[in-house]
């Protein structure tokens, strides 16, 4: 039983720095292009972004709660305690977050792509698209960071 908690803990650590890693990594990668203006810059950049939440964010979104809730039960924790329930929650609001950011995303991608494709400029539909990905972040980001807080501090 400890080896198989602390293999958890290990997949459980790993996937919550790829998920930090890849948020961070993506939004400044992807915002920074945005800044630009650069219609073909901003499409690879979407679509790198893209990719990236395909191959890493998602298998981490999925090992997050599996691997801690796996862990709680282990331990003898219960789901009930103020602080699982809470980043449970908190969890829950990121991936409130998160979902619309991805429909967001590949919505920003094709009109990055057929603007580049075409050699025009982007439309205000993009610009209303990256706005709300870019507010939508900030909740989700402060979510985690407060599961993170909650998994190291463990109040009661």
């Amino acid at each position: 039983m400890p080896d198989l908690y602390l293999a958890l803990k290990v997949v459980h650590v790993v996937s919550s720095t790829v998920l930090f890693g890849t948020g961070l990594g993506t939004a400044f990668h992807f915002w920074f292009a945005h800044r630009t203006g650069n219609v073909v810059a901003i499409h690879h950049a979407a679509r790198s972004t893209v990719i990236a939440d395909l191959v890493f964010t998602t298998p981490a979104i999925i090992l997050q709660p599996v691997t801690g809730i796996a862990m709680a039960l282990l331990a003898g924790h219960s789901l009930l305690a103020t602080w699982i329930a809470a980043s449970i929650v908190l969890y829950l609001l990121a991936g409130a977050c998160w979902i619309p950011v991805v429909v967001i995303q590949l919505r920003m991608r094709d009109l990055a792509a057929a603007c580049a494709r075409d050699g025009l400029a982007l439309p205000p539909r993009y610009r209303a698209l990256a706005r709300t990905w870019f507010v939508l972040g900030w909740p989700a980001f402060a979510a985690l960071l407060a599961v993170c807080w909650l998994m190291v501090a463990k109040p009661e």
